[in-house]
């Protein structure tokens, strides 16, 4: 079977094929992983704090400077309960966050995306997703050995394949505030809502989606390479969607709610 015909049967963007996973020496690598699940647990460590926990907890002799470069290399902060990985460009227009007092009654109401860090054996990636908030339907998502905006671009755009929101959520980003992303939403009239700064809830659903998915699969399968990432998370992706029952939807997935509120949305 060609490259190509594997590349579309786990619907992989061929280029991705070739991302190899950022690299680090085995022992950051290792506190990175310990780092990533703790921040989990307790978002409002900084890395003095998560110096400590590594040192009595783990059992790792590290200096806090070594702690602070490698939150700061896989965008974790503390203060707010988030990644950090998206930072953003003071030239870039940041638009007000319009979901406050709002209330979700309907698929393609409001869609919003982030991006997360994830731990490989002998590296790390960047995942992007794009989430519908009604239904917490998995849009469309895309992995990354950079934190360009390509791959965000990638993800909006097959999620438009799907339909289109009224409102589209972010953090402040360079990412998401970058002209190519923010334009491509204006030209579909898409409404354009960003977190406030420091604001912890503002976008919920999507850092209850990376707690679910790094516990349930990433944690769990301990990837390798790219091309391993991509087709576990399609495996994930596809489950979490269709079989993956959620107590906050009545034990229903998200795609009976999605594709049950579209019906009658059409009628």
């Amino acid at each position: 079977m060609s490259l190509r015909r594997q590349c579309e049967l786990i619907g992989l963007n061929r280029s991705s094929y070739y991302y190899q996973p950022a690299p680090e020496s085995p022992l950051n690598l290792t506190l990175m992983r310990l780092i990533d699940e703790q921040y989990l647990r307790t978002p409002f460590y900084g890395y003095p704090k998560m110096t400590e926990y590594l040192r009595q907890k783990k059992k790792y002799q590290v200096n806090s400077k070594r702690v602070y470069r490698l939150m700061q290399l896989m965008g974790l902060r503390a203060v707010a309960p988030r990644p950090h990985t998206s930072r953003p460009q003071p030239e870039h227009k940041i638009y007000p966050y319009l979901l406050r007092g709002v209330d979700i009654t309907h698929s393609n109401q409001v869609w919003s995306a982030d991006i997360t860090y994830v731990p490989m054996q002998r590296g790390f990636m960047y995942l992007v997703a794009v989430l519908d908030w009604y239904s917490r339907y998995v849009l469309s998502w895309e992995v990354s050995n950079t934190l360009d905006g390509d791959f965000c671009l990638l993800a909006l755009e097959r999620a438009l394949q799907r339909g289109q929101p009224e409102i589209f959520n972010t953090d402040q980003g360079s990412q998401f505030t970058a002209k190519a992303f923010t334009a491509r939403l204006e030209q579909a009239e898409i409404k354009i809502s960003m977190d406030g700064k420091g604001r912890v809830f503002d976008n919920i659903f999507i850092e209850r989606l990376w707690r679910t998915v790094k516990y349930e699969n990433i944690y769990l399968s301990d990837y390798t390479t790219g091309l391993e990432l991509v087709a576990g998370l399609a495996n994930y992706f596809d489950f979490y969607n269709h079989e993956r029952f959620h107590q906050s939807l009545d034990y229903r997935t998200p795609a009976q709610v999605y594709g049950i509120n579209q019906v009658i949305l059409a009628q």
